[in-house]
């Protein structure tokens, strides 16, 4: 694999990239990620002896920036742009606490009533215990509560017995909205909205979704002829499982004529939390049609230290809906414990979210993955990996017990 494309990048014209970003679940503002490329770049040019540029968006939408990379003796231009559904993901989130109780039940009843839960067990357990943490700290909240206002309902009722009632009730209700108020401190209620939105219709999109993909799909239509040499989508997290499917969507329109290469880098996926599901199919058949083309380069990126992610996990065969020619994905492994010196291994080790975002972010023992050559360097995503072999340790066995493809 290129690592830098110093010696195929010397000497040509200006490579030009066009980079959509489609962040996973998410209700934070995309300055953030921005933010998080200008700081993160910028350390990992100083540690890869490169440079990188940021500056304001020099082209239309809604949220972006524009990045000059100077990698390997080749100058590229590129532009970035933050795909946002961060208010449909807000709005998921304006459940109260009764409401978010409810969404564990139905939640709960989605996975383990379709069997779903079990299979997904047999994959990677960081996830599962990722998902088992919101319902099992939802109710050890729930249980304390109901614990301590029957505790002082006991003690009140010794002098009243209907005051006693009251006041256990009071108590019950001020310490659940006290655990919510806190809950920026443990995400139980946001890891809750998050796997409900995605189990609400049973692994189907609900409708304001596939409004914003069709219009994400737009803007990346509009782009390829648009004079850039690549225009490279990034999904992230549940980010990548949108981009299967906005691609897909993309391919059967077919491609404009003198269309720039396009691309495609998934970052830490949790596609089988989605296509695992019973109403799914959509989703499938998405996997297996983009798996088997060859217009579009898949890479996709996990790392076993990421517990979030379905690591090394294949998305296409681990559903069960490989096809005869499976070309896609090519799955890469970031290698943490390998990338990151021991100490900064150590420092993140426990921080999981924080590891669930290290894709985009700086390598202090950089490998053969690096973020920002990907977005700012000189090759595009298929030329960067072209005669890269797979990870040895992926797992591609068909675990799910849906099929279906529509």
């Amino acid at each position: 694999m290129q690592q830098d494309g110093a010696t195929e990048a010397e000497g040509q014209a200006q490579f030009r990239r066009r980079v959509f970003y489609i962040p996973g679940y998410d209700p934070i503002h995309p300055r953030r990620y921005r933010e998080l490329y200008r700081k993160e770049g910028g350390d990992q040019a100083k540690i890869s002896g490169y440079r990188i540029d940021q500056k304001p968006k020099t082209v239309k939408g809604p949220y972006g920036w524009h990045v000059t990379g100077q990698i390997g003796g080749a100058v590229t231009e590129a532009d970035i742009e933050v795909l946002v559904w961060a208010d449909i993901v807000k709005t998921s989130m304006e459940r109260g606490i009764a409401g978010t109780y409810l969404q564990l039940v139905r939640t709960a009843w989605a996975y383990i009533g379709s069997g779903a839960l079990f299979r997904l067990m047999r994959l990677r357990k960081g996830p599962m215990i990722a998902a088992l943490y919101p319902i099992v700290f939802l109710l050890a909240q729930l249980a304390l509560s109901l614990l301590c206002g029957w505790g002082l309902g006991l003690l009140v009722g010794l002098i009243h017995p209907a005051l006693g009632w009251l006041a256990g009730l009071a108590l019950v209700w001020a310490m659940l909205r006290a655990f919510k108020r806190w809950d920026n401190k443990v995400f139980a209620y946001y890891l809750m909205h998050d796997y409900a939105y995605s189990a609400q219709f049973k692994g189907a999109n609900p409708p304001e979704l596939e409004a914003r993909m069709a219009q994400f799909r737009a803007a990346i239509r509009a782009s390829l002829t648009e004079g850039f040499d690549e225009v490279l989508v990034v999904g992230h997290s549940s980010g990548a499982h949108l981009a299967v499917s906005i691609l897909s969507d993309l391919l059967r329109e077919g491609l404009p004529a003198g269309a720039a290469e396009l691309s495609f880098l998934s970052l830490g996926q949790v596609v089988p939390m989605v296509s695992f599901l019973p109403k799914a199919g959509r989703l499938r058949g998405d996997l297996a049609y983009l798996s088997a083309q060859d217009s579009v380069a898949w890479v996709d990126v996990t790392a076993p230290g990421d517990g979030c992610a379905f690591a090394l996990c294949d998305p296409v065969s681990v559903t069960g809906v490989a096809p005869e020619g499976k070309r896609w994905p090519l799955v890469v492994s970031a290698a943490f414990t390998q990338s990151l010196s021991p100490e900064r291994w150590a420092e993140l080790r426990w921080r999981f979210f924080r590891l669930h975002f290290q894709y985009l972010c700086a390598f202090d023992r950089p490998k053969d993955y690096d973020y920002f050559q990907i977005t700012a360097g000189p090759l595009s995503l298929r030329r960067r990996y072209a005669g890269r072999v797979a990870s040895k340790s992926r797992i591609e066995t068909p675990l799910s017990g849906y099929r279906s493809l529509q």
